[in-house]
Parts: structure tokens; C-alpha cells; sequence
């Protein structure tokens, strides 16, 4: 057995879809798609954001947020999915593997976080629309995105840190990326610091981020079934009906992910793949999609840029 230590100079191969080697090539399509997609799509409404000033409410900045995040988590990870499908580019030095696991792991941490913080804008939207400009005032905004982005870093970045303690027996990861349980599994030297660590991440972001989300809705629902009119109250669950949208295509995913891989045993291989990229992937291309749909604003803006 070959034992590699970690060093600069160390390499990790990127099996791609186990069983589904042949495939490549076809699978390539959907993925270049997506990464179009998410790249007109965010990159849309990053610009319409900035560009006018009627955009810059609490919300729209948020959004522009997510958008950030989404097109880091893409990058990070759509453009070597691709060299591997086209040019069965495999190879993945060990720094750029950790570099690369910090960034896709990252941003879904600072998107999850950016999905509580929406959340919060919604709750003050419906339950204090008096106060609503006095209470997400640009520097809480801005404080929330800095949280946000902090969160991100402090729980992510112990996790290549822990990985360069360990030894390697093996150098080939079944998977189109560095995940970072599909990197641990590498190892053979003791790697509990890090399984526990990685789940004690996992509990905590989508745990403790769920339950502040599910809060604020609580309380939202009480302040809707308050109102008297029906007009009032479609009109305040039409609010949040995007949020609430881009909660289920974020969190459903990731959550079926976790549960196949972890418990789904007679579960394929190139499933549990799959479902580890569609989690990613389907949230990125599909939030400017609903946020174009549902946002009025958005939908003027675009329609005026066509027109013009």
C-alpha cells in the first residue's frame, strides 16, 4: 500500500460519475447549460441591481448577495466538472483540491446564512411595514452580508486545515469534485477530528439556519392571519412566496444529498454523485429564474433593457 503525505506536490484523481464514465461526454450537456445559465442568469441580476438606484432596498441587496454567492459556488466547481467531461483532465493537485472544497463548501454556508437574513427582511416587511426602511437600514444590511461572508469562513476553513494533518492511502476520489467527506475518505489515518467536525458543520448550518427560517415564518403567519382584509393577506404571502420558493430548491436537495450518502447504502454510486452536483447547481440556476418571475421590479427592468 502507497502511503502519500500531504505536500504541495501531491495529486488526487477525480474519478467524475462512477459507472458513468462512457457517459461523460453526454452529461457534459447539462452542465454546460446550467453553467450558462447561472452565468447570464445571476450575472442579470447582479447587474440590474447595481445599476439602479430604485434596487437598492434591503431585499434587492440581499439578492444581489445570493447572487454572489451562487456565481462563487459555480465557478468553483462547473469549470473542472467540465475539463474532466471534455478533456478527461483528472488530475487535481491537493492545494487546488482544498482551495476549490473551501469555496464550493463556503459559499453554501454564506448562502444559507444570506437565506436567514432574507428571511428576517421578510419578517419585517409583513409584521413592521411602518419601520421597515428605519429597521434594514444599508449598514445592517451591510453588517448581516459581513456575517454572512465570516460564517462562511470560520466554519469552512478548518476543514482543508484538518485534512493536511492526515495520511493518504489513496489518491482516487469518486466524485467530480474535492467533497469533503469524499476527500476524508482517502485517508488512512485516523480521521474522526474530521467526520466529526464535518457533521457537527452540516447540523449546525442547515439545523440552526432552518429552525431561525421556520421562526420567522411562524411569525409571519401569525401577522397574516391577523389581517382583516384577503386582499392584505395574499398580498403579504405573495411576498414571501419567492423566498419561500428558493428555501425548498436550497434546502430539499442538499438534505436528500446528505441522507442518501450517509444512509442510503444500496443507493448507486453515480446517484449519490448526481445528487452532490444538483444540489450545487439546481439553486443557482433556478434563483434568478424565480426571483425574475416573481419580482415585479425585476420583470419591469428586464423588459425595458429588451425593449431597448
Amino acid at each position: 500500500m502507497l502511503i502519500f503525505n500531504h505536500s504541495n506536490s501531491m495529486t488526487f484523481t477525480l474519478m467524475g460519475v462512477p459507472g458513468l464514465e462512457s457517459q461523460h461526454l453526454w452529461l457534459s450537456v447539462p452542465f454546460t447549460s446550467m453553467l450558462l445559465a447561472i452565468l447570464i442568469g445571476n450575472g442579470a441580476i447582479l447587474f440590474l441591481v447595481v445599476r439602479h438606484p430604485t434596487l437598492h432596498t434591503p431585499m434587492y441587496l440581499f439578492l444581489a448577495l445570493l447572487m454572489v454567492a451562487d456565481l462563487i459556488s459555480t465557478l468553483a466547481l462547473v469549470p473542472k466538472v467540465l475539463c474532466l467531461f471534455w478533456f478527461d483532465d483528472r488530475v487535481i493537485g491537493a492545494s487546488a483540491c482544498f482551495t476549490q472544497m473551501f469555496f464550493i463548501h463556503g459559499a453554501s454556508v454564506v448562502r444559507s446564512a444570506l437565506l436567514v437574513a432574507m428571511a428576517f427582511d421578510r419578517f419585517v416587511a409583513v409584521c413592521q411595514p411602518l419601520r421597515y426602511n428605519t429597521i434594514l437600514s444599508h449598514s445592517l444590511v451591510g453588517r448581516l452580508g459581513l456575517v454572512a461572508f465570516a460564517k462562511g469562513v470560520i466554519l469552512i476553513l478548518p476543514m482543508p486545515l484538518l485534512l493536511q494533518r492526515l495520511t493518504f492511502c489513496h489518491r482516487i476520489i469518486p466524485h467530480t469534485y474535492c467533497e469533503h467527506m469524499a476527500v476524508v475518505k482517502m485517508a488512512c489515518s485516523n480521521t474522526t477530528p474530521n467526520r466529526i467536525y464535518g457533521l457537527f458543520v452540516v447540523l449546525l448550518v442547515v439545523g440552526l439556519d432552518l429552525l431561525l427560517i421556520g421562526f420567522s415564518y411562524v411569525l409571519i403567519l401569525q401577522a397574516v392571519l391577523r389581517l382583516n382584509s384577503q386582499d392584505a393577506t395574499f398580498k403579504a404571502l405573495n411576498t414571501c412566496s419567492a423566498h419561500l420558493f428558493v428555501i425548498l430548491i436550497t434546502y430539499v436537495p442538499a438534505l436528500f444529498s446528505s441522507i442518501t450518502h450517509r444512509l442510503g447504502r444500496n443507493i448507486p454510486p453515480h446517484a449519490h454523485i448526481t445528487l452532490a452536483n444538483l444540489y450545487l447547481l439546481v439553486p443557482s440556476t433556478f434563483n434568478p429564474i424565480i426571483y425574475g418571475i416573481k419580482m415585479k421590479e425585476i420583470r419591469d427592468k428586464v423588459a425595458r433593457c429588451l425593449c431597448r
